[in-house]
């Protein structure tokens, strides 16, 4: 299994991305016409929605071996509907398939998501946080030679306590849900409530002072009043800057 239950925010109304391999038969491989190497399915029953894709295996070996992280992340998903013997050792060969250049790959997600919610009218939670998942998964790959794909188990690491209120407001909302008003975050500023919602509303958007005696991870951000660890990794995030000092400029969405 893939996408966002995955990667661990998936919303009520999130489609359910199922990721496989196939053999093809013997006479479409020897025959004369290309097969058709990869099969797809969609099917929306009114209250599941299914996305099945799956690759041919000699298809699949070669998404593999071209430094390509979506595929180690399905083939070591945690998440399994059906498994064989021949998963398994497919599994096992895929760990030694990891390298430093998958880094790329990860980085070029990265961009793409950033250029997505640049161009989008109303913001969404959504490609914010695929673009933070992305940075996570791949500074995780390059420290330890693990693949992980789920951002709760990355945010562990990292520390950062908006990221576990904007996964909160997306499993609660809905696939399309807009990131909260003001969409840029002012470390020790209460933010405003969303519009329509009247100021005793609950908001998702990160506070200190609601996070106070009980975020684990306060004594690494520095204490309270130190929003630089913010800046930091805002400033991996970015693509479009060569510039990775904690004072550099940052794009809008960048200092949740």
């Amino acid at each position: 299994m893939s996408g966002a239950h995955l990667y661990g925010f998936p919303s009520p109304d999130s489609d359910w991305d199922l990721r496989g391999v196939h053999v093809l038969p013997l006479r479409s491989v020897l025959g004369s016409d290309t097969p058709e190497e990869t099969h797809n399915l969609e099917r929306d029953d009114g209250s599941v929605e299914l996305d099945l894709v799956t690759h041919d295996a000699w298809k699949f070996a070669r998404l593999l071996l071209s430094r390509n992280g979506y595929v180690l992340e399905q083939l070591l998903s945690p998440l399994v509907v059906h498994t064989t013997p021949a998963h398994g050792e497919l599994a096992a060969l895929a760990r030694r398939c990891v390298t430093r250049h998958h880094a790329h790959h990860y980085l070029g997600f990265t961009h793409n998501q950033w250029e997505m919610l640049e161009g989008e009218e109303v913001p969404r939670v959504k490609p914010l946080l695929y673009a933070f998942r992305t940075v996570l998964t791949r500074l995780h790959l390059l420290r330890t030679g693990e693949v992980e794909a789920n951002l709760e188990v990355l945010n562990a690491g990292a520390c950062l306590p908006f990221l576990a209120d904007l996964m909160a407001l997306k499993r609660e909302g809905r696939e399309g849900e807009p990131l909260p008003e003001p969409a840029r975050y002012v470390p020790g500023r209460p933010p405003a409530p969303r519009a329509g919602t009247g100021g005793g509303a609950a908001d998702h958007t990160p506070s200190r002072r609601r996070t106070r005696g009980r975020d684990p991870c306060r004594r690494r951000l520095g204490g309270e009043g130190a929003p630089q660890p913010f800046g930091v990794m805002a400033a991996h995030v970015d693509p479009h800057s060569h510039d990775r000092s904690p004072g550099s400029a940052l794009p809008p969405y960048s200092v949740w």
